[in-house]
């Protein structure tokens, strides 16, 4: 270990501070991280996340950052390929520097953009696109079209799209939302009670030129009874075909007694022409594809002729019958015909393609494979709809259903949850284990499976779950290899991001991380270990399948080494749920590596932990649920899983507007904790360690950690005022940091009292110290840096510092500044990068070297060694899987936030060996 002298590490941190200035314009950028130097890049760089290109584009949207002070509100953007062609874009603002200038803003592009491998954004005036997207508000219905299509959309009732046109022809019609719920109230008789969407409200959010954005908003409503709310997002892009459906429902249902059976959408496709011209495709693997026709005219005994047969196969129309080998012209009515057409994922391992000629006949098996793509089309020569659920069989049980096909119209279904599935069942999975008192709670099942129970509380009303569908609506049966890339885009989207060197230079996220660099060995020890974390955790989601409608996102928590199996089933050990913040190590991984698939990872965790670990309705709203073994399970309903931290870095990357919801609900989720005040119970007071909540005696005041409390609120506070400037949100975070600030024993202060209006933490007359190894690991460290970096609260910033330096303190320095030793100071390492911020916002090398040796003693588990599995297989298992029985979420994330967040801070101080 070679440490710098401290004037050396004064002089270096001085030089790279000054340079970052130049870049970011951030004030006090001589101390800040988030100014950390960038390598060279093109400051307007983008390109694709998966790599190449995309062979088909619907249109895309993505978030850009900008360095503070660089552009004004307002000011307009051009976009143009690296070779400098102009290409239409819509830009819009995301959110804002302290200094009004932008922070993030978003960007679509047209269906028919010119593609290239990268782009550049820089400000001017917008190319316009040679076919924009308008939208036409009437009394009932709203029409929308994108140059290439026409859609109508209603504004009330049970059919959402009306009609879509291509061309003067009708493409589809009668769009809606299906439901089917199995009364079970007579066991001996279960029948399907079927629901419709019906439309509440409509909000037009974009009109154009080049991007619009319906959202619906209503309840199924059906026999008399109305429920299920939902919120529908429709996107389209100028000269695009394709139309985007983000479909979310919100459970207000009763467990024990609405178990849905059937969740979709459904459309219909006027078909005209003869049968045998009318062709039916699901897409299978990779770039497998079945295609049939409704009326097959190959291997009959007769041969129809060469050109019948290979335009039937192409999806052409085929010649006139006249043309045809009359032996099978004059015989068609002997070939069956098809009708009904189902594609059925029931498991994330099989799915099966059958077909039927009519109601009341068989069904005819006609495939079978693994793991169908979700894509699906029927149609004509004189146009169709292909259709498709994103993540089909990752979100099992899934279906497509074709019905009709040889009349004049068919009747395609995107099913979400398939009928044929058997109904969800979101019952508790134990009946209360006669944990019928708060010591049997307590000291019985908290003690022994790690559950927090209590009756009541394991309910499901409120959760949600969005789903994303694809409607293309083509003038004719595509080709094959286009439908392929249909599939390709419904797998992954096309998205356009920046570089890492980039976004860094914008000094966003807080700056506590920095681009991969392998440019030592301790360096490239380090980069290898997080590498393969992150890849052990994709193998770990595909060997013990962690798939399925509400589990697809997830991770475990816990790993069995006897079982060789994760705790699935055993109390709080299931269902990580973020715990220990695990979508922000994801997601900073991904800003530092600009990997595609830890991208595609952390969207996914986005899109679960944001909607069904986190109540959005009822009595919970809008608190989130500590892991167990269903996702809404346990009794302890906290912000530290609702926070809107976690979502913060997918929705400034992409824009996305459900997410950008999700963020909104948790501005006043303070008022929550008035309901369900956050050390109600021992159990949870035993978990954190500590005594830091106090006992409230005025109107809109609660007992709250600086941590996993305060923390989480500041996260959405600052969410919601950098994206809409409200100053009432700014106050909140002044006053906050002010009165953290001023505590007697600063953030070590005991019996925290927090106004959930104000913002304004009571000063506390305890001279006690608390902590809790919890306060630090769900997004405050994260949180805090960006408050710093924005807001000039001295008083914080000292307290701040303080805390990060005190926490991995010794006991006698401790002592020396708090009046007594910390207990309860666990996960030490990772709290090394708590020292690691002192250590650069102080300039102090004692403190880095301090924090390069927490980091690497690691309990001796999270060291710097080779990361290894062993492959189990034979009767100790179901299936072979390859193991490190040392893992857990817990410590990977919280390794991987350290990793991070150490080389970003103290690299240059990081010990050769």
């Amino acid at each position: 270990m070679t440490p710098l002298s401290r004037r050396e590490f004064v002089r270096k941190t001085t030089l790279a501070a000054a340079a970052s200035q130049l870049v970011t314009r951030l004030r006090a950028a001589e101390t800040t991280p988030a100014a950390a130097p960038a390598t060279p890049a093109d400051p307007n760089a983008l390109r694709w996340l998966e790599g190449p290109a995309p062979s088909l584009l619907p249109g895309t949207t993505w978030g850009m950052p900008w360095p503070r002070g660089r552009h004004a509100r307002g000011t307009a953007f051009a976009l143009r390929t690296g070779n400098d062609a102009s290409v239409p874009v819509q830009s819009w603002p995301l959110a804002f520097w302290p200094d009004g200038s932008l922070k993030w803003t978003a960007h679509a592009m047209p269906a028919d953009a010119p593609l290239a491998a990268d782009y550049r954004i820089e400000p001017g005036a917008p190319a316009a696109p040679a076919r924009p997207v308008t939208v036409a508000e009437g009394a009932d219905a709203i029409t929308v079209d994108t140059g290439v299509i026409k859609v109508v959309l209603n504004r009330a009732g049970g059919t959402l799209i009306r009609s879509i046109h291509r061309g003067g022809k009708e493409i589809a019609r009668d769009g809606r939302l299906i439901c089917r719920l199995e009364d079970r109230s007579d066991p001996a008789a279960r029948r399907e009670e079927p629901f419709q969407g019906e439309i509440q409200t409509v909000t037009v959010e974009q009109s154009g030129p080049v991007r619009a954005v319906l959202k619906l908003e209503g309840k199924h409503a059906g026999g008399g009874r109305t429920w299920l709310p939902f919120v529908v997002r429709l996107y389209f892009y100028a000269g695009g075909d394709m139309v985007r459906l983000m479909h979310t429902i919100l459970f207000d249902g009763d467990a024990t007694k609405d178990f849905i059976s059937g969740l979709g959408v459904t459309l219909t496709v006027p078909l005209d022409g003869p049968t045998y011209d009318r062709h039916v495709r699901f897409s299978g693997q990779d770039a497998g594809l079945f295609a049939e026709a409704v009326h097959g005219i190959t291997g009959l005994r007769r041969d129809p002729g060469a050109a019948v047969r290979e335009a039937q196969l192409a999806g052409r129309a085929t010649p006139p019958l006249a043309d045809w080998n009359q032996e099978v012209a004059t015989r068609l009515q002997y070939v069956a015909a098809y009708a009904d057409w189902t594609l059925a994922q029931p498991t994330c391992d099989g799915f099966e393609i059958r077909k039927r000629t009519h109601e009341g006949c068989t069904w005819l098996g006609s495939a079978r494979g693994q793991r169908a793509g979700g894509l699906g089309y029927v149609g004509t020569p004189a146009g169709g709809v292909a259709f498709g659920l994103r993540n089909f069989w990752q979100s099992y049980p899934a279906q497509l259903d074709i019905r009709g096909a040889t009349g004049e119209a068919a009747e395609v279904t995107v099913w979400m949850w398939s009928p044929e599935a058997g109904a969800m069942d979101l019952r508790p999975y134990h009946d209360g284990l006669g944990m019928d008192t708060f010591d049997k709670q307590y000291n019985g099942g908290l003690e022994i499976t790690y559950e927090d129970y209590e009756p009541g509380f394991n309910s499901p009303e409120g959760v949600a779950r969005t789903s994303e569908v694809h409607l293309w609506c083509v003038a004719a049966t595509p080709p094959r290899e286009q439908l392929v890339a249909m599939q390709r885009v419904l797998e992954a989207p096309p998205q356009l991001v920046s570089s890492p060197q980039y976004l860094l230079s914008c000094g966003v996220f807080g700056g506590l991380w920095s681009p991969v660099d392998r440019s030592t060995p301790a360096r490239a020890a380090i980069e290898d270990r997080m590498a393969a974390h992150f890849d052990y955790y994709q193998l770990q989601r595909e060997e013990h399948r962690w798939y399925g409608f509400w589990n697809y996102g997830d991770v475990m928590h816990t790993y069995d080494t006897d079982r060789h199996e994760w705790r699935y089933d055993v109390g709080g050990f299931a269902w990580d749920n973020s715990e220990l913040s695990t979508d922000i190590w994801l997601w900073l991984y991904f800003l530092r590596s600009g990997r595609a698939d830890v991208f595609r990872f952390a969207e996914a965790m986005t899109r679960h932990t944001g909607e069904v670990d986190v109540y959005h309705i009822g009595r919970f709203a809008p608190l989130g649920s500590r892991h167990n073994v269903q996702h809404w399970g346990c009794s302890a309903k906290q912000l530290r899983i609702s926070t809107a931290t976690n979502r913060r870095y997918y929705y400034y990357l992409t824009g996305d507007e459900r997410v950008g919801d999700l963020m909104r609900e948790q501005v006043e989720a303070g008022r929550a904790l008035l309901r369900f005040p956050p050390g109600r119970k021992l159990a949870f007071a035993n978990e954190q360690g500590d005594q830091s909540r106090g006992t409230p005696t005025a109107p809109d005041s609660v007992g709250a950690s600086m941590g996993t409390d305060w923390g989480s609120l500041a996260g959405a506070w600052l969410t919601e005022w950098e994206r809409t400037g409200d100053a009432k949100m700014r106050e909140r975070l002044v006053a906050s940091m002010k009165t953290l600030g001023a505590q007697p024993k600063g953030l070590f202060s005991s019996g925290l009292i927090l106004n959930v209006e104000t913002g304004a933490f009571e000063i506390t007359k305890s001279d006690k110290i608390s902590v809790s190894h919890l306060n630090a690991v769900f997004g405050l460290v994260e949180v805090s840096a960006e408050l710093i970096q924005l807001l000039d609260v001295p008083e914080f910033r000292r307290a701040w510092l303080d805390y990060c330096e005190l926490y991995g303190a010794t006991p006698e320095e401790q002592a020396r500044r708090l009046g007594a030793a910390l207990h309860g100071t666990g996960l030490q390492q990772g709290h090394s990068r708590l020292t690691a911020y002192a250590a650069r916002m102080n300039s102090d090398p004692a403190l880095a070297q301090r924090a390069w040796k927490e980091f690497l003693r690691g309990g001796g588990r999270r060291g710097q060694g080779k990361f290894e599995t062993k492959r189990i297989n034979g009767p100790a298992v179901l299936r072979p899987v390859d193991e490190n029985p040392y893992v857990s979420s817990n410590d990977t994330a919280q390794w991987g936030l350290a990793a991070i967040e150490c080389l970003a801070l103290v690299g240059d101080q990081l010990p050769k060996s």
